[in-house]
């Protein structure tokens, strides 16, 4: 998907036809190559294999880059973590033989060397993808599996609203500046982003505690991401909405306050710039100019920023989780530090590693794709 992304982005600032065809051509292109098992290339007015060689050189460079971060994390899990005292602080203790059992069991033995341990769960990953397992001899690979979906359920809705009306406020606002618009929807941001997460949470399971009163039945769930049990779709999906909406709310509204300063911020730096001027001076109106110009140019770091947002947005809901009892992502990571969970917490590292360098990839083909002087070279 990425590729066929590059290619259509290369084919639109690249070659001299219209934005449309090129596209289609691209998609063709893209399709028929894959399909094809790499026996045909692209065309030369798509840019040949240029952008997959970009790409393929980008993701094995973040492959090394991943494995050395999550090696580290390792060792350093390992060197500040302390399975054994899940045990010793037991009263009385197990005996001293069941222990070092059951922490051999899980590879987190600390009497065993740590290069050992690495090398034999490194080993358990390539070749049956085993994370290993943790002090209560729970696999890691479900648990943190479970963990994702619920999190991805919870966070992707408030991701996807928080993007468009965050960047759309900021827009609004920076065409407006010093008007009443700007100067109310400012300070409703400001009041929103002081206000801190466990807070607000409360205050919405409140407010939607006393309309379920109000209105004699439960409109709304504060609890869970499910409880219908039948095998209706339409029940199920209006179940699935009744408990999404509180902590999609709760969830929106810090990253919307986000995106719409910092849009804000960066339009308004555009709006200033000399090519916006001369647009103007040919005889553009403000709204014509910002929108053929200035805009393009603000969206590129705001772009940027919300690719490298991906892992924090899955690690750090852990306040709605809590608040909103669903076993997420961020509260399984809370969990295996509590827990001296070694391979739990390396996962999670591993997967906010993988968020993460993906969220780079994207932020260059973004970045190409919104401003063409950016080359990918």
């Amino acid at each position: 998907m990425f590729a066929q992304y590059a290619v259509s982005v290369f084919a639109v600032f690249h070659t001299g036809k219209s934005r449309k065809s090129q596209y289609l051509y691209s998609i063709y292109w893209t399709q028929f190559v894959v399909l094809s098992g790499g026996r045909y290339h692209f065309p030369s007015y798509l840019g040949g294999g240029w952008v997959f060689k970009y790409i393929i050189k980008r993701i094995v460079n973040y492959v090394i880059m991943l494995f050395v971060a999550v090696s580290m994390t390792y060792f350093l899990a390992s060197a500040f973590m302390d399975p054994r005292s899940n045990y010793m602080s037991r009263n009385p203790h197990p005996p001293i033989a069941s222990i070092n059992r059951s922490l051999d069991l899980a590879n987190i033995n600390d009497q065993t060397p740590v290069v050992i341990r690495y090398f034999r769960w490194l080993k358990g990953i390539l070749t049956q993808w085993n994370w290993g397992l943790s002090p209560d001899q729970s696999p890691v690979a479900p648990a943190i599996a479970s963990r994702i979906s619920a999190s991805l359920q919870l966070v992707t809705l408030a991701t996807v609203l928080s993007i468009l009306f965050g960047v759309s406020i900021g827009v609004y606002t920076a065409i407006r500046q010093y008007k009443w618009q700007d100067r109310v929807l400012n300070t409703t941001a400001t009041f929103f982003l002081v206000v801190p997460a466990a807070v607000m949470g409360l205050m919405v399971v409140l407010l939607a505690i006393n309309f379920n009163n109000i209105v004699g039945s439960r409109a709304f769930y504060v609890t869970g991401l499910h409880s219908y049990q039948g095998s209706n779709p339409v029940l199920w999906v209006f179940d699935y909405l009744q408990h999404l909406i509180l902590p999609t709310i709760v969830m929106t509204i810090p990253g919307m306050v986000g995106y719409h300063l910092t849009q804000r911020t960066y339009l308004l730096d555009t709006m200033n710039a000399d090519y916006v001027r001369t647009a103007r001076a040919k005889g553009l109106t403000l709204n014509a100019a910002i929108r053929r110009h200035a805009l393009r140019t603000s969206l590129i770091p705001t772009a940027v920023d919300v690719a490298f947002s991906i892992a924090g947005v899955f690690t750090g809901a852990v306040i709605t989780e809590n608040v909103f009892a669903i076993n997420g992502l961020g509260m399984y990571f809370t969990q295996t530090i509590a827990n001296n969970d070694i391979n739990g917490a390396v996962a999670v590292a591993a997967f906010g590693g993988v968020c993460t360098l993906t969220g780079a990839l994207l932020a260059d083909i973004f970045s190409a794709w919104l401003d063409p002087r950016i080359r990918l070279s």
